[in-house]
């Protein structure tokens, strides 16, 4: 399968380099295709150009759809973050994983404020419900997810009126990918307080700079990829 990463408009993004290392050890794949922006640095990979002109949340799905729609990524395609760190090898392939009841993560974001993703989050749930999935599960997790093309079509199509689309839950629900519940990897903070056992790791741009986990990924991926220009082979 390809692996599918939007990626935004901006900086040298040091994330994505060790994103790409980090796939190249431990997740086999055909193509990696960049959509939206590719920074200069980057050799090797697929690109597609796709607007940068909304909001973060518009962008990506603008995103996800062109791959969908692009005849040259394969179907399915593992969905990705520019911040998605494997850690491990995955001998069985991408696990589906999800975050348990979209109720119980709209809880625990009703605590830290009332912004665009908390609506989003609750907006989504509300078509799902209506749609007659009572209780949807979220998969908003910082980590891979096996996409399937048409599904996905079908989910921007269904959920084409929100701004702020929960893309990765509504394609679970709708298409029914059921999965495993997990713990989020996103680590916000610079501390040591981070899992060292398992596959995965997701960083904000602070704590890969700044915090203890990214000295971790730093040294866990010392050396450049394919996907680098001047990178190893």
């Amino acid at each position: 399968m390809d692996l599918v990463v939007p990626v935004r408009t901006g900086a040298v993004n040091q994330q994505l380099r060790y994103a790409l290392r980090s796939w190249v050890a431990h997740l086999p794949h055909r193509y990696v295709w960049l959509i939206g922006y590719r920074p200069p640095w980057v050799d090797g990979v697929r690109y597609l150009a796709t607007p940068q002109t909304g909001t973060k949340y518009v962008n990506t799905t603008r995103a996800v759809a062109a791959a969908c729609r692009n005849k040259g990524v394969s179907d399915p395609f593992v969905l990705m973050n520019d911040d998605f760190f494997v850690m491990q090898p995955l001998p069985d392939g991408v696990p589906t994983l999800h975050r348990g009841p979209v109720a119980e993560v709209e809880a625990y974001y009703a605590t830290r404020g009332n912004g665009s993703y908390l609506r989003g989050l609750r907006e989504t749930r509300d078509l799902l419900v209506g749609l007659g999935h009572e209780d949807p599960v979220s998969y908003e997790l910082h980590v891979p997810l096996v996409v399937h093309k048409e599904g996905m079509l079908h989910t921007l199509d269904v959920g084409r009126r929100l701004d702020v689309l929960h893309k990765r839950t509504a394609y679970g629900n709708l298409a029914g990918i059921g999965g495993e519940r997990a713990e989020d990897v996103k680590i916000l903070w610079r501390g040591p307080q981070f899992p060292t056992d398992g596959p995965f790791l997701s960083t904000m741009p602070d704590a890969f700079a700044s915090g203890m986990v990214g000295a971790h990924i730093r040294r866990t991926f010392p050396r450049a990829c394919r996907y680098e220009r001047g990178g190893g082979g």
